[in-house]
Formats: C-alpha cells, structure tokens, sequence
C-alpha cells in the first residue's frame, strides 16, 4: 500500500477526472488534504485559474485569455519564446498579462526578474503596485513575499530569492535585466500614433534598450491594440525577425478562416462581454478608422476609404482596348521611399497616360523595396517602354537628388546601349505642399466619375487605393498614382510641353 506521501504525488499525475473518483470515494480525512492538494494544483495550472481560486471567481474568464495563459506556460516551463499579441481594448489583456500572469510568473519562478514596460511610467507602475499588493495580500498562499527592503512599486525583490519585478515607462530601463519582458500598451493614443517622431522612437527604444535587456534564454511578449501600420506591431512584422515571432491576431469580430480561436466569420472575441450588438454600437460610434485599427487589429481598413472598390472595377478596360486609343501625354510617376516608416516602405513606380478623350489610364505598376539607383533605373526603363515624355517625382524627401537620381539612370542606360538613341523625358519635380487627402479626393472624384481606367488588374495599387483613409499614412504606390494623374488631370498641364516636339518621343504612341 502506498505511503500518503506517495499517494498523494501520483494523485497530482492523475487526469482531473480520475482525480474527481478517487476524491469522491476517499475518507473525510483524505478528502481534505486532496482538496487543499487541488488548490495548489489549480494555482499552478495558469494564470486565470490563480486568479479564479485567489478572488473565489469572480475574476472573469475567456477564451481569448487562456491565449496568454498558455504563452505564460510554456515561458515558465523553460521555452524561450517571442510573443505578439494584439486584440481590441477592454478586452481584459492587461490585467491578465501585465498584472495576474507575471504574479503567477514569479511564483513559479521566484529566481527570475520579470520587467514591465509602457507608454508611461505611471501606467507601468501601477501595473507593479497591483503585482506587489497582490503579493501581501496573497503571499502566504502563493508561497512568494516580498523582500523587506525592497518593496517600491516599481521595483521590488522577492524574499530568499533572485527573483524579482522591475516597472518603466517612456524608457527608463537602463541597467536592469530580465529573464521576461512584458510588453503593454506601448502606444498612449492616436496623436502619438501618427508622429512619425514618435514611432521612431519607440522603435529606436525596443531596438536598443528593452531588447538589449534580455537575459539569455528570455523571453518577451508584446500585447497591444494596433494604432498605425507603423506601430511596435507593424514594425515588428516588417522586421527580418518576425518568423522568429508567435503572432496570435485577435480582432474584436472574427475576419479569417484562420482565427486563432477557431472563430466564424463575424463571431464576437468576447460574446459574453461584447456580443454582436454592442460591437456594431461600438463601430458607429468610433468610426470606421479606429474600429479597423483598434479593434479588428488592421489599421488599414478593408473598405470605406476615400476610394470605393466599384469605382475602378466598373471602369477597367483591357489592353485590347487601350491598344485601339490615342494617349495625348504618357508619364512615369515616382514616389520615393522616405520618412520613418518601416510598414510598406516602398518607392511608389506607376505609368499613367491622358488620352485624347480626356480620360486617364492607369498602365503599369512597377513599384517596391528599391534603393535610389535602383528605382531610377527602374523609372527610366518604365519610360521607354511606354514612351512617356516626363518622369514626374515627388521631392519632398530628396529634395533635388530626386532629379539628380533619375539623370545620373538614364545616363547610365545610355551608356549601355539600353536607350537606344532614346531622349531623356522631362523631369517634373513635385512637392506636397497639401494634405494627403486635398492631393487625393480631387483624384478619387475622377475615379466616381469614370474618367479614369486601369488598363489590366494592379492588385496592391488598389488595394492601398480602396483602403486608405485620411489620418493613415499613405503608401507609396497610390502617391505615385496620384502624383501622376494629378499631373496629367491638371488643365494648364499642356503648357508645360514644348510645342510641336519634333524629337520623337510621341512618335509610334497609341
């Protein structure tokens, strides 16, 4: 017969439901200490089942959480893991993974040091005040106090251990260490969202101070809402190390097939909280920007962006038919890569054309991840190819190199025989001197009017087309776009052509 001890070592290998039989027979005696054994069991299980036996349950449950109870898990098991998680706002993720998880965390692993960092400094240490209160509160039970002299909300030690909690916001965490680093709510609003000034640092303060505090072997979960493209997130899945990342998406309403709890399509996150109504009350009411981005995690809206879809459908037109036309001016618009961005930065390389008939055509799309010399050349062999008398390039971020770029490919074209006797086009330099939406609607409302044809299908052209919205930043194949058309749209444009060129450049141009 086995000793109680032993007993009660295998009764923890048991099934839940095995265990269930063997409580329901077992003496009154034996059933008290095989219930005390469930509650350590149940506090060791997760980090929601903690907090459901700590607060006798009312702490609240989902799904969607025990997703950050298994990342906890495996973390506390010993697997070194990178964690990106992004669901929708009051959605219970930083309770659970920056207050309820690291706790369960440090009882796990008393000899570990676990850092939380946010957007502010005061957020981050609320988030360590709750961990240390719940430490006094429920020590006892969890088998984890505090270090007397080391109690600060911010910072604190745990008592016979190495372990310990470390808080900070807007970077302060120089000098200090982790074997976790949990990432939340990097981004405090919308405004910091968009400054360019602030993304790139942020970026700047993952790459060279949180990362770099990670101790070997450690782990680090970010947990945000999506603000812009160009966010934490963003940038993260734009780095060269995002197959190195677990990513769980989690939007408010289920948009995929492949959700990651399994959802259908248009399902609640979190029905019990946020059914169907109140998510569809929530969309009226914040708009259709901020319920792509903050809550179904897609900062780019599939829809409802300054273009519609229909209007470039209904009007497309084929080769065949654009081959049996007349092109009053055809020109090769550039946007260059610039600004901070990391998210989709590519150096817009669109061919648009004006026929006689006053409508514009869309010819071709060559844009993406170029360095200068590259998209000059690039540019310029788009030009031969569709003739076009001028390369129009937006110069905002070049200032006069833009010019310089696209001389110094022709140049080199010509000494490789590619130009074959070939003029250089004009060279337009333009600079946005307005918002992006005045460059953009003018453009769009040629669009609902029919008068401007995308000859053939340019799928990521119009992707950014249909789902840009004013506020966002805009990618660089639609400012290349409008560049152009706005450049062929506008009535004084032909004041800018020699008259009658007899250089050949429109010779053979249909």
């Amino acid at each position: 017969m086995l000793a109680p001890v032993d007993l009660i070592a295998q009764y923890r290998t048991l099934p839940a439901q095995r265990r269930r039989a063997i409580a329901e027979r077992a003496s009154p005696a034996l059933r008290d200490e095989l219930a005390a054994v469930e509650g350590d069991i149940a506090l060791k299980r997760s980090p929601g089942s903690m907090a459901a036996l700590l607060t006798a349950g009312r702490e609240m449950q989902a799904e969607h959480l025990a997703l950050i109870d298994d990342a906890f898990a495996r973390i506390a098991a010993g697997e070194s893991i990178r964690l990106l998680l992004t669901m929708p706002p009051r959605h219970g993720k930083s309770r659970r993974a920056a207050r309820w998880a690291p706790l369960w965390y440090l009882m796990q692993r008393p000899d570990h040091r676990v850092m939380i960092a946010s957007y502010s400094a005061d957020l981050a240490d609320d988030h360590g005040r709750w961990i240390r209160d719940a430490i006094t509160t429920w020590g006892e039970q969890i088998g984890v106090t505090l270090h007397p002299g080391s109690k600060a909300a911010n910072r604190f030690d745990i008592a016979g251990h190495a372990g310990g909690l470390v808080c900070a916001g807007g970077g302060g965490l120089t000098g200090k260490g982790a074997h976790l680093a949990i990432v939340d709510d990097p981004i405090k609003d919308d405004a910091e969202a968009q400054s360019p000034t602030m993304r790139k640092r942020l970026w700047e303060w993952w790459q060279s101070v949180l990362l770099t505090r990670i101790e070997p072997g450690g782990s680090v979960i970010v947990i945000q809402t999506r603000w812009s493209e160009d966010d934490l997130a963003g940038r993260i899945l734009a780095s060269e190390t995002a197959d190195d990342w677990i990513i769980i998406d989690l939007p408010a309403t289920a948009d995929s097939p492949n959700d990651a709890l399994g959802r259908k399509l248009g399902e609640p996150l979190w029905p019990a909280r946020y059914g169907k109504k109140a998510l569809a009350g929530i969309r009226r009411a914040v708009g259709e920007r901020v319920w792509w981005s903050l809550y179904q995690q897609k900062p780019r809206p599939q829809e409802g962006g300054v273009w519609k879809r229909e209007w470039i459908d209904q009007h497309r037109v084929t080769a065949v038919t654009f081959s049996g036309l007349d092109m009053a001016r055809v020109i090769v618009a550039v946007d260059p890569a610039g600004g901070e961005s990391l998210v989709g930065d590519e150096t817009g390389v669109i061919g648009v054309a004006l026929g006689f008939d006053d409508h514009l055509y869309v010819l071709d799309d060559r844009s993406g991840n170029m360095g200068a010399n590259d998209w000059g050349l690039t540019a310029c062999r788009l030009a031969m190819v569709l003739k076009a008398d001028a390369i129009v390039v937006e110069s905002n971020y070049g200032g006069d190199m833009a010019r310089q770029v696209v001389t110094q490919a022709w140049e080199q074209l010509a000494r490789d025989g590619e130009t074959r006797g070939l003029l250089m086009p004009m060279i337009l330099e333009v600079t946005a001197k307005v918002g992006k939406r005045l460059r953009a609607e003018p453009i769009a409302q040629l669009y609902e009017q029919g008068r401007v044809h995308h000859v053939g299908h340019y799928s990521q052209l119009e992707s950014q087309m249909v789902t840009w919205v004013a506020g966002m930043d805009s990618p660089d194949r639609m400012d290349a776009a409008v560049h152009g058309l706005t450049e062929l749209a506008d009535p004084d444009q032909l004041s800018a052509m020699p008259n009658n060129p007899d250089d050949g450049r429109f010779n053979g141009r249909r």
